[in-house]
């Protein structure tokens, strides 16, 4: 089974967290896990986005109530791991067919986080690292969670670019033809010059858990083919996973 670094890292710093015996400091971390401080600064960050570490008066971390995990959240995180390795198959098809970058995120608390990607073999292509996170309301994967699961927009809406939405009524009228179409849309809202499609991807209860997303430059994707790239990633969210190059 193929493993995620950023993953096994965050999971081995809750363990350092857990037995550290009191408050751990960045440095310390870092030399525990072997990274660069920058590397276990953005783990940290993470963990806290998600609520299982917290930051104390002192800028130490420590694990937050969240972190005691019960069996519905192991089975939740097994839930992601099968999920995110079942459909790397497809994140490479959808490269192979399409040529734009293919990205795998799951939602944390207001943001997704990037825990898969395939790149585009183009010198000109979107680089969305693993492990960063990004706003719900103004990138495709976002917005899939926001159409298709219990997740809320964050109020008031961040601006990005001039596309992007700010109002909440128009967000909901824009979550609403997501979904009647079955698959979201970013139209340069979080960087100018950049356009998404992603669509849901549900576990063995039903219930949304990822998203699938292909994104690319506007100078290749024009209207003609962001629909057509929308048709693609609504194919895998129907459970069609025969996708094969041209």
């Amino acid at each position: 089974m193929r493993v995620l670094k950023s993953l096994t890292r965050g999971l081995r710093a809750l363990d350092i967290l857990e037995t550290a015996g009191g408050p751990v400091r960045l440095t310390d971390l870092a030399s525990s896990l072997g990274v660069e401080k920058s590397n276990a600064s953005h783990i940290l960050k993470t963990l806290v986005a998600m609520g299982y570490a917290e930051q104390d008066s002192s800028r130490r971390y420590q694990l937050a109530w969240k972190q005691r995990l019960a069996d519905d959240r192991q089975d939740a995180l097994d839930d992601v791991i099968s999920c995110r390795d079942s459909w790397r198959p497809i994140l490479e098809a959808l490269v192979d067919r399409t040529g734009e970058c293919a990205h795998f995120a799951v939602r944390v608390r207001s943001q997704v986080w990037y825990i898969d990607k395939v790149d585009s073999l183009l010198p000109l292509k979107v680089d969305h690292p693993i492990g960063s996170l990004a706003p719900l309301h103004c990138t495709a994967l976002g917005k899939a969670f926001l159409a298709f699961s219990d997740a809320q927009p964050e109020d008031p809406l961040t601006y990005y670019t001039q596309a992007t939405i700010t109002s909440l009524d128009r967000l909901q009228r824009e979550l609403q033809q997501t979904r009647e179409r079955g698959y979201a849309i970013d139209d340069e809202e979080y960087a100018s010059g950049i356009r998404c499609v992603a669509a849901p991807v549900f576990d063995r209860r039903n219930e949304m858990i990822a998203a699938i997303g292909i994104s690319g430059p506007t100078v290749r994707i024009d209207d003609a083919r962001l629909l057509e790239l929308g048709g693609i990633i609504l194919a895998q969210s129907r459970g069609d996973r025969r996708v094969r190059p041209p």
